[in-house]
């Protein structure tokens, strides 16, 4: 979350599935299609933890299935039917699931026992979401290592308080290397505390003649920015990557059907765990408030793009 394209796009899919309702549906067969039928809401889809908001529990649960590639509930009361009243998130790092084997990040031939920090949870009372990908922790890890170093490169360029360069002594009794470090030492020391320090004549300094650009890495940082955003699973120019496709888009409208474009597994991931029967009754689904983001975009299916430098 240092990296400031991880974050950005962490920040932006838990944006839209945090603040989109969920609404609840009653599935039947017209004989020629499958229709879903508003009902009204449980109270646990406007509020599941009643200790804190239905926007919380949202961010935080896509937030481990972004990262972990799965997220946990916690069944805090029942109503008489048996089916879940109110809910918790679980932080998956708390976690410890026991299994005889794991494909993925599904545990194959049952979960055999379960811990939260420790204390043993009935498996009944959790609530498992499943991300349909693999976590941006294990598929990214390198392309977020490189760009933290680049990151540190940088940085360690920004806080140098003088030209790059170097010292040269131009004449006098040669000076050895622990001399030659001390007086790099005393020259950086210097410029640190004041804008103003002092060379005899046997020393010169030499400033180096590189392009600032590339001692800040811009390009190879704007080009990790993009291979983030593609592990990220965010389209580049959501989180201000290059985009070498020319487009862009006409409006924010837009640009927010083509985030819920990307961020369409997760949403399903979570609209189908709550519609299992451990949660609803067979019959009943959960959904996303999907209409408030398809309607604005123009065109069923995403947004349309537009030649860049296009009006707004």
């Amino acid at each position: 979350m240092r990296i400031p394209t991880i974050s950005r796009a962490r920040d932006l899919h838990a944006g839209l599935i945090s603040t989109t309702p969920l609404r609840h549906y009653r599935q039947e067969w017209n004989g020629t299609e499958l229709e879903e039928l508003p009902l009204p809401p449980e109270s646990w889809m406007l509020r599941p933890d009643r200790r804190t908001s239905l926007a919380h529990t949202l961010a935080w649960t896509f937030d481990d299935l972004y990262f972990y590639g799965v997220a946990y509930w916690h069944i805090d009361a029942r109503y008489s039917t048996g089916f879940p009243s109110s809910m918790s998130w679980i932080p998956a790092t708390t976690v410890n699931l026991q299994t005889p084997l794991e494909a993925g990040n599904y545990p194959i031939g049952g979960i055999t026992g379960f811990t939260v920090s420790g204390i043993p949870v009935p498996v009944e009372d959790v609530i498992i979401f499943y991300s349909p990908i693999s976590p941006l922790l294990e598929v990214g890890a390198r392309a977020i290592v490189t760009a933290e170093r680049l990151e540190q490169a940088s940085q360690r360029f920004s806080t140098t308080p003088t030209a790059l360069g170097y010292l040269k002594q131009t004449s006098g009794e040669p000076m050895t290397g622990d001399e030659l470090s001390e007086l790099a030492e005393a020259w950086t020391s210097l410029r640190e505390e004041s804008a103003v320090a002092a060379l005899n004549q046997y020393t010169d300094f030499v400033e180096s003649s590189m392009d600032p650009s590339k001692l800040q890495l811009v390009e190879a940082r704007q080009h990790q920015a993009l291979e983030l955003a593609r592990v990220a699973n965010v389209s580049p120019f959501l989180v201000g990557a290059p985009n070498s496709s020319g487009f862009t888009y006409q409006n924010a409208e837009q640009a927010r059907a083509q985030l819920a474009q990307d961020a369409l597994l997760y949403l399903a991931a979570i609209e189908e765990t709550l519609s299992s029967d451990q949660v609803t009754p067979r019959g009943h689904v959960v959904r996303f408030d999907r209409s408030i983001f398809q309607e604005t975009a123009g065109v069923p299916g995403g947004p349309t793009p537009a030649p860049e430098g296009a009006p707004e």
